[in-house]
């Protein structure tokens, strides 16, 4: 086939050399800074930036919403799945925390651009509490985004998902039920969503509001465990339930409470749904006697860890059921987390002597890793005394 003809086909190579050649000879000297590429990169993943507190509403009588408008430039682009990671400084340590984005992609590209998450506060724990004490409207705090591979992707999950969520890890769902209401997911959506009481729906209003506008795509269960005015399903979210409320083909998505997942785990294997149509959101470590194969003589031990950044060295003391990740807090020695699940690799350490027990759950190292010594501070706990090397943050 000729496209400009036999010799000015032959002849191709020899003009654009001559052309590369007179380019080159007229070009300047200087070298051009301006990288397209890099530009776009940094729009869609620019690091840590400042957001301030612009709203707080209630999401049930235990949770409550946090809004949150850039400081300077923008909310970067996210899909319903993802989280953000703030950065807190909480009783003179610097810690890392993650939460699923409670709003929609969408409201992220609106005049006013915000992203959201909402946090439980049903029982006592460090972040929650800070949070509920001394964030107000006007607090800036540091985050980053947006993390983690729980979101849609048409190449692999079928175009009907089943959300199964418990607690507060209905957030993510309730970011896509949003944004398949505001027509930009173009997906069905079953949330079978197991609370307490009908009177503490995490989200509840907003699931409703989506729902309404969007009736044929999503569907909403609530499975009550505790609530004896309750008309609809009730007890713990089971294969029966779930099997009753699935279509065919669908693709399995779970977020919630560790022990929801042990079960919730083991109902998929049941069910004889296919690896590649479960996924779960990065679940955080739960207590330790809980995880497969930790050594249960090591309960309630202490060990030191010392901790090499450059040529410094720290000694601090790790309790054998803690991750090291907690340890190195505690001690106000900063270490960068995202996941806390040991699926992301952000607090990836390296392990110069001693022993670990790393936990199975999300166990997110690479081969060459494990080969070699290296772990995820946030899932590996100490069963020995260690010596240690993290990033100087």
């Amino acid at each position: 086939m000729k496209v400009k003809g036999f010799l000015k086909d032959v002849g191709g190579a020899s003009r654009v050399t001559k052309m590369r050649k007179e380019l080159i000879a007229n070009g300047s000297p200087l070298p051009d800074p301006k990288d397209p590429i890099r530009e776009l990169a940094d729009l869609l993943h620019p690091g840590r930036q400042q957001f301030r507190v612009t709203e707080i509403r209630k999401a049930s009588p235990t949770a409550t919403t946090y809004r949150f408008s850039p400081v300077n430039g923008h909310v970067p682009v996210f899909q319903s799945g993802q989280y953000a990671n703030f950065y807190l400084t909480v009783g003179g340590s610097v810690l890392t925390r993650a939460y699923s984005i409670s709003s929609a992609p969408y409201e992220a590209r609106l005049a006013e651009p915000f992203f959201e998450v909402t946090i439980r506060h049903n029982v006592h724990y460090l972040v929650p509490d800070w949070f509920l004490e001394n964030v107000k409207v006007g607090t800036e705090i540091t985050a980053a985004l947006p993390f983690g591979q729980f979101h849609y992707e048409p190449l692999r999950d079928s175009d009907h998902i089943v959300g199964i969520a418990g607690g507060s890890g209905i957030t993510p769902f309730a970011s896509m039920a949003k944004e398949i209401a505001h027509g930009r997911l173009d997906i069905d959506l079953t949330i079978i969503y197991g609370s307490v009481k009908h009177t503490d729906i995490v989200c509840g209003d907003e699931l409703e509001e989506a729902r309404k506008a969007a009736p044929d795509r999503i569907h909403i269960v609530h499975v009550m465990s505790d609530d004896d005015e309750w008309d609809g399903e009730k007890g713990f979210v089971t294969e029966e339930i779930i099997r009753k409320h699935s279509p065919e083909g669908a693709s399995y998505f779970f977020c919630g409470p560790p022990v929801m997942f042990f079960l919730v785990d083991k109902i998929m294997k049941e069910m004889g749904v296919p690896l590649k149509r479960f996924r779960h959101d990065a679940t955080a470590q739960p207590a330790v006697t809980m995880i497969p194969g930790f050594p249960m003589d090591q309960a309630g031990k202490s060990y030191k860890i010392t901790i090499m950044r450059g040529i410094h060295a720290d000694v601090i003391d790790a309790a054998a059921d803690e991750p090291v990740a907690v340890a190195l807090e505690r001690a106000a020695i900063p270490i960068d987390t995202h996941c806390r699940g040991g699926e992301c690799g952000y607090c990836r350490t390296q392990l110069l002597e001693g022993d670990i027990f790393v936990s199975p759950l999300n166990d997110g190292r690479r081969a060459m890793d494990k080969e070699l010594g290296w772990f995820h501070a946030c899932s590996a706990y100490p069963v020995s005394d260690l010596k240690i090397k993290i990033p100087i943050i």
